[in-house]
């Protein structure tokens, strides 16, 4: 069956690929599949790839004709050992020139001069039996030659395994369990009895353990992380009688209920303040929750198990909700506040109704129309956000509509509009409004698209009247040529125009990227160099300003910033140079054994960093240190960083600039030991920071600082801390904050700061979104002849930073002068030079104990850039040396006289602050120059603002639960960056990025649509990224950009096509299985260390394949055809289709949502899906008739269920292969 159903689909997809196969000539008495991915529309600027096949079908040899920068073939070989198993996995090796698409006799035969003397494949030791279970995976590289990651499978022994039961009642329409050690007759002493769970064990290359339990329906009961022979971090799984997750208990919380009998109730204190509960309705919907010290949240589905109104602890003390609205196609339509009612009420309310607004005349609601219907929910305090689709509405403030954007002619929501024939913003998000959220005005967003569905201008009316214009020239595969930005802050606003341009090689890798302000002369912000590997080895700024190098090793990682310069006396004229060692130690293994017993710095196996050195000239015309300065990592066995050992040039061993941690098993930190450099007159280190905690759960209720220095956290006092019902940080006392004020964002717009006589009062204002729009720093000081009131006020607006200054005085006082309170600061002004300070000419007001700053009152400050920034002011482009993390170690720019200046330095803890008494690192208001750690604005508070979080890198904390907390659990929601920062960044505040995201890599499971099924199917610190969201896109080190997108697809620079292998047909759950291979892309491979729950670290996305989309796709198809042959026959079904019975539009369904994402029109009988079914009633009429004009069910294939799953795979994806997507119903391939 398997045969006759494989010719038939190679028979289509023949017909396909012989369109491509007219360019190159692969070799003729070869097996093989030739794709052509055209770059351009007369397909001269082409992607051409053609992967070989060995008698038995399978692939042998992959040719990227003519990938490499210089228009060499990239290859990468396959082989099989003696079972047919691929057990190794080589890396893409760039040839001595193109055969123009023919096989390669000797494709490993120019290895050594890409590589060097490198072991350049990884090789897996499977099992020997029928399950092929992955033992070990040895990495690339000769340094992990000896360092595999091992895996071993078992079976729980008595007595290792606490086993806690739930009783669950069903309780105004949701469980309420309660959770109690085991006394059944099933357990042993509380424990599970022997051999009752799968154990799973991986040791990755540093010797650190990670185990999984599973029970026999494959539900994960607990994850071990073994830190030693008596301590483990143990986070366990408690389902309910219904299957559902109830309860998650963090290590914390484990290690607090170990010792309790049988039969014990777990505390509630332990509960509410370290646990995760869960409560869901008898539709599997989660109905209530409760995250560590949080208050529980609530959440009302409607008939169609949509989520349409949602309360945190917060709003409930306020009696509001938030509620979200949908249109017919279940598309999100607005968001709103609404008061009144309980979680019972509203859910018996809801639960027979379909929430389904239509657009209308509408209403009226803070000053605004909306044009949707408000039939239920309908109490609206206030609306938030509206989402406008298909058609534009028709608003008086309308902008112009454009008819074409750079010669492309611009759809209409009308069909039959003559240059878009057939066309039209169906289906489309045109436009969007977002309200402010501390007052009532608005930003109006509006999408404008070309004929292929692509935005290629928007147009943004902000709050202040002002707007934001954007037209961009796409070429063939999307990439853009042009991008034109038009902002004004206010309409009567002259305002600025940013032009940018980009030119790219023939492998569409960005060559050139040109800037231009308004009529000032074109920058060449940067000029790239790629490698035959296409990684990016050298960046020229600023019209060769400086010439950055880049090195990687042979794992893909970054290795170097820089590398011959770094022994060079005047770094050869550049000014920074960085080396990361991953698998060496150069510097001292511990500068005191006694003080930080256990802390030592050895080379690193498993992605985690064990030195960092550096070299930057501070200035210009002075050598820094020939020998440079260095940082040592010590980390425990959950990869934590617990020590970092700053060395400096003159003496390594003396101790300054050290941050040492300890933490609780959540990774709270317990104890923070910092110091700074030493005194004038002094041979010791100053301490700074010996910081004590004090925790109720996962909150710090009081910080002391036991060094007796202010210096660095101010808590010599050690003042108690308080939250809210949201778990937000109310006040810091310490460090003078007395009062801090949220919005429903949990985002604070309202910080009180000082006492007495000078106070600061810092109003900011968001956007229903988040986005900050204003900061207002109102500063107050009383003297002895009156009051000094400077009101300083930043605009955010579209990426243009505007900022000024007024002042006031009653009686008498500092007219245009800003007191800028250096001793009273809540952060580290000693770390800082402010900006344009100069000698008081004055006392200061009494109390001030400052310095007097002459004040400007500018407009327009500066905007970013991808290299940096431009200061408006100056007319000058700031560039940026950052290392790994996107820290800015070194800002510099070109002066009035042409001349290369430095503008601000930087050199920072591991945990973020900057080393104090530097010198050249600045603070400013609204400067360029306060944009410092992860890239982030540091803040007058001395918090770094991420976005979702305020971070406080002093005591190393958030001060406010992470949104995402869910997707980390075992982790402690106030922890920042899995407390490794040198391996991991949080971009936003909610998430910490690397390229892992699951134990064991990054890799697509169509069964994986919600954080609900990334754990289920594969265990605690799964991390779900939707496909296409913010999270799903990044730029590696290799300067490419990459995003995730639906079906397994990777998008490689906007236009290069990766596609993953299915999971789904992988038996992870308890083989063991691992992936073929690392994600490769032509000629260049990407690869990261192992993330915090990271079973086989580096095991790094996991089964992409490395070749363009069709033979990638033909690759794929023929191993899941392969995993559905081996599969028992099964019942008797059918394979189907639902066709619609009439011309209209019909839903387009997608991998990770519930709901339609669009609309398509379809003919009557045009396919809407493909599926297969082993029951004689799949579908009712009811249903069929619901789906957009009605659709039926064709019976087109029967046979057993082995062989109609078979059907229907090939179905779909020949669908896929003519129309370029899947069938509109069908969210995956199946």
């Amino acid at each position: 069956m398997k045969k006759n159903l494989l010719r038939t689909l190679f028979a289509f997809i023949g017909m396909l690929i012989s369109l491509c196969t007219y360019a190159q000539t692969p070799t003729s008495n070869e097996n093989y599949v030739q794709v052509t991915k055209c770059l351009d529309a007369d397909c001269v600027k082409k992607a051409v790839t053609v992967q070989y096949f060995d008698g038995l079908g399978r692939p042998k040899q992959v040719v990227d004709v003519k990938a490499s920068p210089t228009g060499k073939d990239v290859v990468t070989h396959i082989e099989y050992d003696g079972f047919g198993r691929q057990v190794k996995d080589f890396l893409p090796v760039p040839q001595s020139n193109t055969l123009n698409g023919n096989i390669v006799p000797n494709p490993l035969g120019n290895a050594s001069s890409v590589y060097g003397a490198e072991k350049i494949y990884s090789e897996k030791q499977l099992e020997n039996s029928p399950l092929d279970r992955l033992q070990q995976l040895t990495q690339v590289g000769n340094d992990w030659s000896n360092k595999p990651v091992k895996m071993d499978y078992d079976a729980n022994s008595d007595n290792e395994v606490r086993r806690y039961e739930t009783t669950t009642d069903y309780i105004e329409g949701r469980t309420l369990s309660v959770l109690k050690v085991t006394n059944s007759t099933n357990s042993l002493n509380g424990y599970y009895k022997k051999a009752q769970l799968y154990k799973n064990i991986v040791t990755d290359e540093d010797g650190n353990k990670t185990i999984e339990f599973k029970d026999g329906k494959g539900q994960v009961v607990l994850v071990r992380k073994v830190l030693s022979d008596t301590e483990n971090a143990d986070t366990y799984y408690i389902y309910n009688e219904y299957n559902q997750l109830a309860f998650v208990v963090p290590p914390s919380a484990s290690e607090a209920i170990k010792n309790l009998a049988p039969a014990t109730q777990i505390p509630d204190n332990v509960l509410n303040n370290l646990c995760y509960q869960y409560r869901h309705d008898g539709r599997d919907n989660l109905v209530e929750k409760k995250i560590p010290n949080k208050g529980w949240e609530y959440m009302v589905y409607d008939k169609g198990d949509k989520l349409v109104a949602s309360q945190d602890a917060n709003q409930r003390e306020q009696n509001k909700w938030l509620v979200f609205k949908y249109d017919s196609f279940r598309r999100l339509a607005y968001t709103a506040i609404m008061t009144g009612g309980n979680r019972v009420t509203l859910q018996n309310q809801a639960k027979d109704i379909v929430v389904k607004e239509t657009r209308d005349g509408g209403f009226i609601n803070s000053g605004m129309r909306i044009f949707y219907s408000n039939s239920f929910l309908s109490s609206i305090e206030k609306v938030l956000t509206v989402n406008y689709y298909d058609t534009y509405p028709t608003y008086s403030f309308n902008p112009t509509f454009p008819t074409t954007v750079f010669g492309a002619d611009i759809l209409t929501d009308n069909p039959n509009n003559p240059a878009t024939i057939n066309h039209s913003t169906n289906s489309l998000l045109v436009m969007t409004m977002v309200k402010n959220l501390e007052d009532d005005n608005w930003t109006k967003n509006y999408n404008y698209y070309d004929d292929r569905g692509r935005v290629v201008s928007t147009y943004s009316i902000n709050y202040l009247g002002g707007y934001s214009r954007t037209e961009t020239e796409l070429d063939f595969t999307g990439n853009p040529l042009k991008a034109y930005t038009y902002h004004a802050r206010k309409a009567d606003e002259a305002g600025v125009t940013v032009k940018e341009r980009f030119v790219y090689d023939e492998g569409n890798r960005l060559k050139q990227h040109y800037h231009q302000v308004d009529s000032n002369p074109e920058e060449l912000l940067a000029d790239n160099t790629y490698n035959e590997l296409s990684q990016l080895v050298n960046k020229k700024v600023g019209n060769n300003l400086q010439s950055i190098d880049y090195a990687y090793n042979i794992r893909g990682w970054m290795s170097d910033i820089n590398k011959n310069q770094m022994t060079a006396p005047d770094l050869g004229g550049k000014l920074f140079s960085y080396k990361i060692k991953y698998t060496s130690r150069d510097g001292i293994e511990n500068p005191d054994p006694t003080q930080f017993a256990g802390k030592n710095v050895i080379p690193r196996y498993n992605g985690n960093i064990t030195e960092v050195d550096w070299r930057a000239v501070e200035t210009i015309g002075a050598n820094p240190s020939l020998t440079p300065k260095r940082y040592g990592y010590a980390y425990d066995k959950l990869n934590r960083l617990t020590a970092g050992y700053y060395q400096n040039p003159i003496n390594p061993y003396s101790k300054e600039n050290i941050e040492s941690l300890a933490y609780d098993l959540n990774g709270n930190v317990i104890n923070l030991y910092r110091t700074s450099v030493m005194e004038y007159g002094s041979n010791t280190a100053t301490v700074i920071d010996n910081l004590a905690y004090d925790y109720n759960g996962n909150q710090a209720t009081r910080i002391k600082d036991n060094s007796g220095n202010s210096t660095g956290y101010e808590g010599t006092t050690g003042f108690p801390i308080e939250y809210d019902a949201n778990g937000n940080m109310k006040n810091m006392m310490d460090k003078q904050i007395t009062g801090i004020a949220y919005n429903h964002l949990n985002l604070p717009n309202t910080v009180n700061i000082g006492f007495d006589q000078i106070t600061t009062q810092i109003n900011t204002k968001y956007r229903a979104d988040g986005a900050k729009l204003r900061k207002e720093n109102i500063k107050s000081s009383i003297g002895f002849a009156g009051t000094d009131t400077t009101v300083q006020t930043t605009d955010y607006l579209d990426g243009f930073q505007y900022f000024k200054s007024t002042s006031s005085s009653t009686g008498g006082g500092g007219g245009s002068s800003e007191l800028l309170m250096m001793s009273k600061r809540a952060f580290e002004p000693q770390a800082f030079t402010p900006i344009g300070i100069i000698e008081p000419t004055i006392d200061p007001p009494f109390g001030g104990g400052g310095i007097i700053a002459n004040l400007k009152t500018p407009d327009l400050q500066f905007f970013a850039t991808s290299e940096g920034f431009y200061d408006y002011n100056k007319n000058q482009y700031i560039y940026q040396y950052k290392d790994h993390l996107g820290n800015v170690r070194v800002s510099f720019a070109r002066n009035s006289a042409g001349v290369l200046e430095i503008v601000d330095n930087n050199d920072y803890y591991p945990f973020g602050m900057n080393h104090l008494k530097t010198g050249n690192s600045f603070f400013g208001q609204s400067s360029f120059k306060n944009y410092k750690f992860g890239g982030k604005e540091l803040q007058e508070t001395g918090f770094y603002d991420f976005g979702a979080r305020l971070y406080m890198n002093d005591v190393v904390r958030w001060g406010v639960i992470d949104p995402l907390a869910e997707t980390t659990r075992r982790w402690s929601p106030f922890a920042y960056a899995f407390n490794n920062p040198l391996r991991y960044i949080d971009p936003d505040g909610r998430s910490n990025n690397d390229w892992v995201r699951t134990q064991n890599g990054v890799f697509y499971d169509s069964r994986v649509t919600s954080q609900a099924d990334a754990e289920q199917a594969y265990g605690a610190g799964a991390t779900y990224i939707a496909p296409n969201s913010e999270q799903a896109t990044y730029t590696a080190t290799d300067g490419n950009t990459y995003q995730l997108g639906e079906h397994g697809f990777i998008l490689k620079n906007g236009s290069e096509v990766l596609v993953g292998e299915d999971y789904a047909d992988y038996a992870v759950d308890t083989s063991g299985k691992l992936a073929k291979q690392g994600l490769t892309a032509a000629g260049m491979t990407i690869t990261a260390g192992g993330g915090p729950e990271d079973v086989p670290a580096d095991v790094i996305a996991a089964g992409i394949a490395s070749i363009y989309l069709t033979g990638a796709l033909i690759q794929k198809l023929d191993y899941e055809m392969s995993k559905i042959d081996e599969k028992p026959e099964g019942p008797n079904g059918t394979q189907y289709s639902l066709r619609a019975t009439a011309d209209g539009e019909y839903p387009v369904m997608s991998s990770g949502s519930s709901a339609p994402t669009g609309t398509t029109h379809l003919n009557a009988g045009d396919v809407w899906k493909y599926g297969e079914t082993t029951s004689q009633n799949r579908y009712s009429d009811s249903e069929l008739k619901s789906i957009g004009p009605g659709v039926k069910q064709v019976n087109e294939f029967s046979g057993t269920q082995r062989q109609i799953k078979m059907m229907e795979k090939a179905k779909i994806y020949n669908y896929f292969f003519q129309n370029g997507n899947l069938p509109p119903g069908n969210k995956i391939f199946r």
